[in-house]
């Protein structure tokens, strides 16, 4: 009789009734035992300790003196000169909420057990899957990090353990509702000067918050009508240029003129008008946009659901996808049909002319439907700094 064994990497051996384990020890060596017990859900728990020890026995003695704070420093260092600023902050984020779990934890410690536990954790906070995959993004390019570039012997345990990703989010709002918004904007105290401008360019180019709040003149070309981001502007990493609708043309003027009158020297399009940091880039409007949206009545709404509103205005318009893929600047159409059921009208036309047998094959025209007589008529502040800052950060990081 054979062995009977399953993919968790237990088995039976004939005449027994304990599970068997099986698994490779620090020095590679294939070892089979007795689990010595006879309940599966046991016996994957007295594995899952015997592969933990072999993986910390596995990567010695200068991987145990490393902690998860040693791996993130090194890491948020290299993130730090080589993303954009928003993609740092967003690993400094990620980092905060991983600390929660594995502050102080020795790297060889954080086997595949603790990631388990800390997914389960991050669910039973109500966290959405999308949100702890990018978490967990960050742990497991962290341990590549120092795996491949420092030459640490460690091994990822994030590998294999992705939860699956939440559908993609599509919320908009019609254009009175977005008046109404902008209305909102302008009694907003510290923002009356830039957030209704903010709004009203977000929803007439489709454009990322980075995207804005990181837009030079420089980049504006009101001559030809266009903005232009190159690859290190945008979140994909591909250049585009966005043309300018008359509202869109009609903000960057006005916020020229502002720019020109109060600080000539600023190369920022959103920057602050007034105050001790005249001229300086504004870096968050999200206090600000919450205040306008709860002023306005709009509930669910967040910043980047203006990108979504712009695509959503496009389709309804009739807009072929593949234009709104360009815009938004996604490297494939997979991405932008999301927003394909915002079109009823077009794809009732295409259904039309199935009807009418236009575009159809000769034969099938010739085919009437069963009992028939005839034809019937659609989602980040920073800079060069040391390893110091890197380290500061994570220990500000909450």
């Amino acid at each position: 009789m054979s062995k009977h064994r399953d993919s968790d990497g237990l088995y039976k051996q004939p005449g027994s009734h304990y599970w068997y384990g099986s698994y490779t020890d620090a020095s590679g060596k294939r070892v089979r035992r007795s689990t010595r017990r006879t309940v599966k859900r046991e016996a994957k728990t007295v594995l899952a300790g015997w592969r933990d020890k072999a993986a910390r026995a596995a990567v010695g003695p200068q991987a145990q003196e490393h902690s998860f704070e040693d791996m993130m420093v090194a890491f948020l260092q290299h993130s730090r000169e080589t993303k954009r600023p928003s993609g740092y902050t967003r690993d400094l984020v990620a980092t905060a909420r991983l600390r929660e779990s594995f502050a102080n934890v020795p790297m060889a410690s954080i086997t595949r057990a603790p990631v388990k536990a800390y997914m389960e954790r991050r669910a039973g906070e109500g966290v959405t899957p999308a949100s702890v995959l990018r978490e967990l993004a960050v742990l497991s390019a962290a341990f590549n990090y120092v795996r491949f570039e420092l030459e640490w012997p460690v091994d990822n345990p994030v590998q294999g353990r992705k939860p699956i990703p939440a559908k993609g989010r599509v919320r908009w709002e019609s254009r009175e509702r977005i008046d109404d918004l902008i209305a909102a904007a302008r009694e907003e105290p510290k923002a009356a000067s830039h957030l209704p401008d903010y709004i009203r360019l977000a929803v007439n180019t489709g454009c990322r918050r980075g995207e804005l709040l990181w837009l030079r003149w420089s980049q504006v070309d009101l001559a030809r009508g266009v903005i232009r981001l190159t690859a290190t502007d945008t979140k994909t990493g591909v250049s585009r240029g966005i043309p300018l609708s008359d509202d869109a043309q009609k903000v960057l003027k006005h916020r020229l003129a502002e720019r020109d009158r109060l600080c000539p020297g600023s190369p920022w399009v959103f920057c602050h008008l007034d105050g001790q940091r005249l001229g300086e880039r504004i870096t968050d409007i999200k206090k600000s946009f919450a205040g306008a949206c709860r002023r306005a009545g709009i509930e669910d709404f967040r910043i980047h659901d203006l990108r979504h509103t712009f695509a959503s205005w496009l389709v309804m318009e009739g807009t072929p996808l593949t234009e709104v893929r360009d815009l938004l600047g996604h490297t494939t159409v997979r991405m932008t049909e999301r927003y394909a059921h915002l079109a009823p009208d077009n794809l009732k036309s295409a259904i039309g002319r199935l009807n009418r047998g236009d575009g159809a094959h000769p034969m099938m025209r010739r085919v009437p439907r069963a009992g028939a007589s005839a034809s019937e008529g659609d989602e980040d502040s920073g800079g060069d700094a040391p390893m110091g800052r890197a380290s500061a950060d994570l220990k500000n990081a909450s």
